[in-house]
């Protein structure tokens, strides 16, 4: 076994948690947004920040439009993902996916993942959201 962060990399490239309980997390920026895909138990965890719903501060219009984008893509979006608001007005999009064996497998999930947002980002961006 050779280490690689917080992965025991087998020597057939099988990927595992370096050691018990150990929750292994590659985080990473799209498009100027967090990322992260985190290992729990045997699934991987997506998540990508979206942006922030515009404050009552701001422009209403930015605020009512966001809400609305938002609004109009949990059944657009493809099987298994969701988009979450948190209590602070972030938007996240979350995947749940099988955990990857080898890190090749990985990182061609988390670019999938990553690139399957733009359309996404794009109506968000479009709407208000920053």
């Amino acid at each position: 076994m050779i280490t690689l962060g917080p992965f025991a990399v087998g020597q057939d490239g099988t990927l595992s948690p370096r050691a018990p309980g150990l929750r292994p997390s590659l985080r990473f920026v799209w498009r100027g947004r967090p990322c992260e895909a985190e290992w729990r138990d045997e699934k991987l965890q997506l998540r990508a920040l979206a942006g922030r719903i515009p404050s009552t501060v701001d422009k209403g219009q930015a605020r009512s439009r966001s809400f609305a984008a938002a609004a109009t893509l949990p059944p657009e979006l493809p099987e298994g993902w969701r988009l979450r608001l948190t209590p602070d007005h972030q938007l996240t999009f979350e995947l749940d996916a099988p955990a990857q064996p080898t890190a090749v497998a990985l990182v061609g999930t988390i670019v999938r993942f990553a690139m399957a947002l733009d359309p996404y980002l794009d109506r968000l961006e479009a709407a208000g959201t920053h």
